[in-house]
């Protein structure tokens, strides 16, 4: 694959794409890329302001026309344009049709599952990689089980992810949990295993995977965990990820159980921020969104660059294998919405536009709609290594 572009940012224009492209333009500048989006004065605007060598690409999200001549000259798009079960439709398709690769940062796990419905088996025919969720939502929970199970030796029964964090959400994050009630979901768009092959689900499997984490101290690793704001969408990702490894290295297993909850230092900060995530989760379900939406961040909006800067993550993994339990992280400064968001989403375009494609997981030739890891896998995990992303195996408390 050889096109003009090696990467088209689509969206700059956004919080988390102005953010990509400026990430891209301070550390690789030398590498082929172009801007894009449908306002071609708002696209000058962010190039003036970060003093960007990009051309300028407009394209509306609805203009397939423009899409396909896009993707044409892309050898990967890296799209923020969201909430993407309004605006990425007409994109991912345009990108499989076209022969282009695709990253995204979408947390929507019901727009994926629509998405695998419709395009998986043309990319994996055509071998593009079509990879969702490259941001905080859920590449640290996605990429931590991987390098965790990689790390262990024999078969493994369960993982389980405690995320640690601290950041604020832009307009566009607020927009999409609002507007996502309105969508019309895929059939079983929300299930605990919505983005798994069919019949890759085991008894046990649906026996013994729940959704519900309760406050409760946390065993192995001391600490008290509660629900975590974004679980949802992860851990059907992660769960896609262990039905699809048998084709790409280790499996994961065949009766591999996760789960996702969110860790505090003290009781008492489980119980707080447990209330509030349950307060915000009514609030999105009912009427009374579209009253209170207007007090929130618009599209668009985002933290200040100090906010981003103070924000960090750590992703806790707690592994059971058949010799009994192994802890490892996933970590970093600066805030994991916006800051980090962004950087891990560059890293993975990164890795389709200038890696050998021979080291990615599966191959030359892979592809389909795929996750992070089964997509990337350790050449995405040594990439983030090097911007400061780290991954190690921690203590066990006794």
């Amino acid at each position: 694959m050889s096109k003009k572009y090696k990467i088209v940012i689509f969206g700059a224009t956004g919080f988390t794409g102005e953010l990509c492209a400026k990430f891209m333009s301070e550390r690789y500048s030398d590498i082929p890329m172009a801007i894009a989006g449908r306002s071609k004065e708002k696209l000058e605007k962010v190039k003036a302001k970060h003093n960007l060598s990009f051309p300028i690409i407009v394209a509306d999200a609805f203009d397939v026309d423009a899409l396909d001549k896009m993707c044409k000259v892309a050898e990967v798009v890296l799209s923020t344009a969201g909430p993407y079960h309004k605006y990425g439709s007409d994109l991912l398709g345009a990108c499989v049709k076209n022969g282009c690769h695709y990253v995204d940062i979408t947390g929507e796990s019901f727009w994926i599952k629509d998405m695998i419905e419709k395009h998986h088996a043309e990319a994996s025919k055509k071998g593009l990689r079509i990879i969702n969720a490259c941001g905080f939502d859920s590449a640290p929970s996605d990429l931590g089980v991987f390098y965790a199970i990689n790390q262990v030796v024999g078969s493994v029964k369960s993982a389980q992810c405690f995320q640690a964090w601290k950041g604020e959400a832009s307009g566009g994050t607020m927009e999409t949990m609002f507007s996502s009630m309105d969508a019309k979901l895929a059939k079983g768009g929300l299930g605990k295993f919505s983005l798994n092959p069919k019949n890759s689900i085991s008894k046990k499997q649906k026996k013994n995977t729940s959704d519900k984490i309760k406050v409760q101290k946390i065993p192995h690793l001391g600490g008290w965990t509660g629900p975590f704001v974004m679980a949802l969408p992860n851990t059907r990702v992660v769960r896609r990820s262990a039905a699809l490894s048998k084709s790409v290295g280790k499996y994961y297993g065949d009766d591999f159980i996760y789960s996702e909850g969110a860790y505090y230092s003290k009781k008492s900060a489980a119980r707080k921020v447990t209330f509030m995530t349950i307060a915000l989760g009514l609030i999105i379900v009912s009427p009374l969104r579209k009253l209170l939406r207007g007090f929130f961040r618009k599209p668009g909006e985002g933290p200040s660059q100090e906010a981003m800067d103070s924000g960090f993550f750590k992703s806790r993994f707690l592994v059971e294998t058949q010799d009994g339990f192994r802890a490892f992280s996933m970590s970093s400064s600066g805030d994991p919405g916006y800051k980090m968001t962004s950087r891990m989403a560059c890293e993975s375009a990164l890795c389709l536009a200038v890696e050998n494609p021979d080291e990615l997981p599966g191959g030359a030739g892979f592809g389909g709609l795929l996750t992070p890891s089964i997509g990337l896998g350790n050449v995405l995990i040594k990439r983030l290594k090097n911007i400061g992303v780290a991954f190690k195996e921690i203590p066990l408390n006794s």
